[in-house]
């Protein structure tokens, strides 16, 4: 029964990498700055989960880990703002300011999914542990 709690804890932690990087994400919403200050807007990240060999149960189950943090590569959201300062000098986006493209509907779903996996693997946790005491009765 370890292979099962192994494989939940697997579940956990890349569900909570996965709500790091939504909490990023939408914290950086207005965000056109990069971290060394200059002009350019926030780009999203998202994880990319895989499944890991090697937490493997008898009868087939496999845990999972993070395979990367992905950073999201789309035209930004530019708005019409001739007086900020923050604005586009010259060329096609003159007087246009570049805003991330981050969709918060898009982002609050992706959070509620998260969320949902992590209780789920919880839950999953807690009937293994449930099991394992039940055994232990049994067998003493």
């Amino acid at each position: 029964m370890m292979p099962a709690l192994d494989i939940s804890t697997s579940a956990l932690v890349a569900q909570r990498l996965r709500m790091n990087a939504i909490s990023s994400n939408l914290a950086n919403m207005s965000s056109t700055r990069n971290e060394n200050g200059e002009i350019e807007p926030y780009q999203a990240r998202y994880v990319v989960l895989q499944t890991d060999d090697s937490l493997k149960t008898a009868q087939g189950a496999v845990g999972v880990k993070v395979a990367s943090v992905e950073t999201e590569t789309v035209e930004p959201r530019y708005k019409y703002e001739p007086g900020n300062p923050l604005a586009i000098k010259s060329g096609k986006w003159k007087d246009y300011v570049a805003y991330p493209a981050v969709n918060m509907t898009t982002e609050m779903v992706d959070a509620l999914e998260a969320s949902r996996a992590y209780e789920a693997n919880i839950g999953v946790m807690e009937m293994s542990k449930a099991m394992a005491q039940q055994t232990l009765r049994i067998l003493g």
